[in-house]
């Protein structure tokens, strides 16, 4: 594509100076088989953390696995191709067929869902060097209110919308753009977003994994993947004691307490608070909706061929007189003005389609949270919600039901 533009709105000419343009240098592409090697590491790793998160319920050896992520996946591979970024380029070829999706890319973006359909979010625990990273750095942990933790964590499936619409529409990779620990991996990157990973790095000593809980699109997938899993972190490898002691283990709110009884409730109430969450959930769809328009009309204003396209619009029709060297170069290109119009509206459309779906994807996420909050269901004992749990194997040692196994001695 760069080519193609580069032919359309050919750069000017600096006779006058001798500058000399540096020509297009692509960056060489990775070795086939040290890509089929960092697959093969990636099926090891995922199998290896199953077995410590599930089997072994070791919390070292996943702390050895994550220091290994953290070296091969992040440093050495530079944290790409990684998983989170992977859900673009599978989005991508998903809606242009022109688009040839690398083998690596397609292993990185399923391999860790499948897992998770059966064993949970073990690629969060330690395989993925985003999480591992944010684990190790992970000192004194700090409870996050419950009201505050429900809210934050919309945004990721907020961002994983816009992610996927984005990549599907031709708008860009936004989460390549504006991932922090990518450039930490390569030491090196654009200043923002090294301070915003240093940030999260920082906030990570108290907040368990910021980056994981409240904005990882991919962890939204792998959760709803785990919510379904076969094998899964089981706290209590016995009877239930309920002293707690793994809710308060657990940084990430990923316990939910055991609920033998509902309250006394008002039925009544409680149906009328559901019907309105109901009909509540369409009028947050069409919200979206319309502020989705507006939003992406905003958004394409901002992309360069309409830009250009406005400039070349307002000197043709005697609106200003002057010129600007974008819109020199466009003249001298020879290019008709109705073709660089044609093209800003095409450009318009799939920007405005984009802020269209993206306003009912975040209408319906925010609709969904309200009526599941809405929604109590009792538990004899405190489980893992599959689909916050990372299978960090934190909570094990804090069970004393989980001491007695290992014949370790039980705090009083």
């Amino acid at each position: 594509m760069i080519f193609l533009a580069a032919a359309k709105f050919p750069p000017p000419e600096f006779s006058e100076t001798g500058h000399q343009i540096p020509g297009f240098v692509a960056p060489a592409a990775r070795a086939a088989s040290l890509e089929r090697l960092d697959v093969a590491v990636l099926v090891l790793a995922l199998g290896l953390a199953a077995w410590l998160a599930l089997r072994q319920r070791s919390r070292r050896g996943l702390v050895w696995l994550g220091i290994f992520s953290v070296l091969y996946f992040g440093f050495w591979r530079k944290g790409c191709i990684c998983s989170i970024g992977s859900i673009q380029n599978i989005a991508l070829a998903l809606s242009d067929s022109s688009y040839a999706l690398p083998v690596t890319v397609i292993a990185f973006g399923l391999l860790p869902l499948v897992v998770a359909l059966f064993f949970g979010r073990v690629f969060c625990s330690a395989v993925c060097p985003h999480g591992a990273l944010q684990d190790l750095v992970l000192l004194k942990p700090m409870k996050v209110p419950e009201w505050l933790e429900h809210g934050l964590r919309l945004l990721a499936y907020v961002y994983l919308g816009l992610a996927v619409i984005f990549a599907a529409t031709g708008g860009g990779f936004i989460i390549c753009q504006y991932d922090p620990f990518v450039t930490i991996f390569r030491l090196s990157g654009n200043t923002i977003m090294v301070v915003t990973g240093i940030v999260l790095l920082v906030l990570g000593v108290f907040i368990g994994r910021p980056y994981c809980r409240y904005l990882c699109p991919y962890g939204v997938l792998l959760g709803l993947a785990s919510s379904v899993s076969k094998w899964r972190v089981q706290v209590t490898p016995s009877t239930c004691t309920q002293c707690r002691l793994c809710e308060q283990a657990c940084p990430f709110t990923a316990l939910n307490p055991a609920i033998t009884a509902a309250p006394v409730r008002n039925v009544k109430t409680d149906k009328r608070r559901l019907a309105a969450l109901v009909v509540l959930l369409p009028v947050l769809v069409a919200t979206g909706l319309w502020l989705g328009g507006i939003s992406g009309t905003a958004l394409a204003r901002k992309h360069r061929i309409i830009n250009l396209a406005e400039r070349v619009h307002l000197e043709e029709s005697g609106t200003v007189t002057d010129t600007t060297d974008a819109s020199n170069v466009f003249h001298a290109s020879g290019t008709p003005p109705e073709e660089l119009f044609a093209e800003a509206r095409k450009i318009q459309h799939r920007y405005i389609t984009a802020g269209r779906w993206a306003g009912i994807w975040i209408g319906l996420v925010i609709g969904l949270k309200l009526l599941s909050l809405a929604i109590r269901k009792e538990r004899p004992d405190y489980e893992a919600d599959q689909t916050r749990c990372v299978a960090c194997a934190r909570c094990y040692r804090y069970c004393p039901e989980e001491l007695k196994r290992l014949g370790l001695t039980v705090p009083e």
